[in-house]
């Protein structure tokens, strides 16, 4: 006889109904101010909880801005890895993947260069900073699938080679000199940087 599944619990359906609230606040508030203008007050207010609340969600503005962004960041990725697909070289398929991820770090300039700083520089083993590792993992694993169809291309090294196109992206998305640049300067600067990795 199969067993029914368990229904969600009031309690789980109250914090699930609060972490809507957070995310939907912090996202507005983020978008429309940046995060270094938004105040965690601010947020607990939209979100119409205390302060004491939010941070049994999130212990900080990184954090929140974790929780934001890593959705985002995981849809630019899928879209990124479907373009790749369809796309049969294999320069073109990296920046395929790559190009969304690029975008979605501009859309708000500050927020993207700060959810990078706290990716990188945050606890690992917070489970929003453990997430936007793994998002960086699996685009790694995209990457070097599609350097794989070059058959001179071991495992090994297409490993190693999409680390070094993350890398890239990282710096050229997060660094200072960069911000004034628009998505097409970066993405090109990249690709040039990316094309140089590549066998010939």
């Amino acid at each position: 006889m199969p067993v029914a599944p368990r229904s969600v619990g009031r309690r789980e359906r109250n914090k699930q109904e609060k972490l809507d609230r957070i995310v939907a606040a912090a996202t507005e508030l983020f978008a429309d101010h940046g995060i270094d203008d938004v105040t965690t007050q601010q947020i607990a207010d939209k979100a119409d909880i205390g302060t004491g609340t939010l941070f049994l969600y999130a212990k900080t503005k990184g954090e929140l801005l974790l929780l934001v962004q890593n959705a985002k960041y995981a849809e630019a990725l899928e879209e990124g890895r479907a373009d790749a697909e369809a796309i049969p070289g294999v320069l073109d398929a990296v920046m395929a993947i790559v190009r969304p991820i690029v975008e979605c770090n501009r859309t708000q300039i500050d927020n993207g260069r700060t959810y990078l700083r706290e990716m990188v520089f945050g606890d690992p083993e917070e489970p929003r900073h453990s997430a936007a590792l793994a998002i960086v993992a699996q685009a790694e694993e995209a990457i070097a699938a599609v350097l794989r169809r070059d058959e001179r291309v071991t495992e090994g090294d297409a490993a190693t080679l999409a680390h070094i196109v993350s890398a890239v992206m990282f710096l050229s998305t997060a660094a200072s000199v960069n911000i004034a640049l628009s998505v097409e300067e970066i993405a090109q600067d990249i690709r040039r940087q990316v094309d140089v990795l590549l066998p010939r």
